[in-house]
């Protein structure tokens, strides 16, 4: 069993990219979930800070904390480091206090403590209403600062973060021998985030400088393994169920300049991604259910994600 410290403020989004990398995935507390096993490509979540292998669960004080330590089988040798967090600051724990005292725990049975380069690392995450223990396995890569959209050779304004293009590169299935497919690529942004995980990406867009921005993106960060070219989502050269997943964020009705004809364009950008692929992750600013209905697919998971005021992001996953 092992504890999953979320990052974000959308624990069910964040859960549901988790199962991408981890199996029997359950929130418990506030930004915290548990698993039944995990994978290397928790290293590549978006919304999952750190994985933990559990020692176990208790009350959220240090007194409870360290009783659970005391009598846990720890099945470790080398030095050792205690990081304890408040997640959410839902608690009030001390948490210099915490580490302290279950540092003392530690080293009365005998580990070392190395606070600078330790062999084992234990969390304490004190959640509301638990407090869940573990050795850290796993820490997520944090380095979305430097693919900034405004950092990328090209940009335009309306790019999507890298945190989301990640998160949904993951849920459509984004890993090494994978490959995905973006029709409406615009910048780049999911391509990116999809090839940094080891997919093969694939772009298409029907203006050019897009096309020609993308390419440009995509080098900037990626060692090959992606090809983008002009092309109508509506009538890809692409064969039959030759791609793993279709993934892209559809034009927004205020912002496109064939708004009229939206409706149309989706409906038959979907029907073209189910023939395809088996998988498709839709992102708009509106949901596109019915027209995904339409198209054939079947909607297995739906999360509204706020921009701002004027700018709510509706996520679909569709499956075949």
């Amino acid at each position: 069993m092992y504890v999953l410290e979320l990052g974000g403020q959308d624990d069910e989004f964040a859960a549901f990219e988790a199962e991408s990398a981890a199996a029997g995935v359950e929130l418990i507390a506030p930004g915290l979930a548990i698993a039944d096993a995990v994978t290397d490509r928790v290293r590549s979540l978006a919304f999952t800070r750190a994985a933990a292998e559990l020692l176990g669960r208790c009350d959220p004080d240090v007194e409870s904390a360290r009783t659970l330590l005391e009598a846990a089988p720890l099945q470790r040798t080398g030095t050792v480091a205690v990081r304890a967090d408040d997640v959410r600051g839902q608690t009030g724990v001390d948490t210099q206090r915490a580490e302290r005292v279950l540092g003392q725990a530690l080293v009365d049975r005998g580990f070392a403590v190395d606070l600078d380069d330790p062999d084992h690392e234990l969390r304490v995450l004190f959640g509301t209403g638990t407090c869940a223990v573990g050795w850290l396995v796993a820490e997520s890569v944090r380095d979305y600062g430097d693919r900034r959209p405004t950092d990328r050779p090209y940009f335009k304004p309306g790019s999507m973060d890298p945190l989301l293009a990640r998160a949904l590169a993951n849920i459509a299935g984004a890993r090494p021998g994978a490959t995905l497919l973006d029709p409406m690529c615009g910048t780049g942004g999911i391509l990116l985030e999809a090839g940094l995980v080891g997919a093969r990406v694939v772009g298409s867009d029907a203006q050019r400088e897009m096309v020609e921005g993308t390419r440009e993106n995509l080098a900037a960060f990626l060692d090959g393994g992606f090809h983008v070219a002009r092309g109508d989502a509506r009538s890809l050269p692409v064969g039959d169920d030759a791609v793993d997943a279709v993934v892209f964020d559809a034009p927004y009705g205020r912002q496109s300049k064939i708004e009229g004809d939206l409706d149309d364009l989706l409906l038959s950008a979907l029907a073209e991604a189910r023939r395809i692929a088996p998988r498709c992750v839709v992102v708009g600013d509106r949901p596109w259910a019915r027209t995904a209905s339409a198209a054939g697919w079947t909607t297995t998971a739906a999360f509204r994600r706020r921009v701002h005021r004027s700018l709510t992001r509706h996520i679909l996953v569709l499956q075949q």
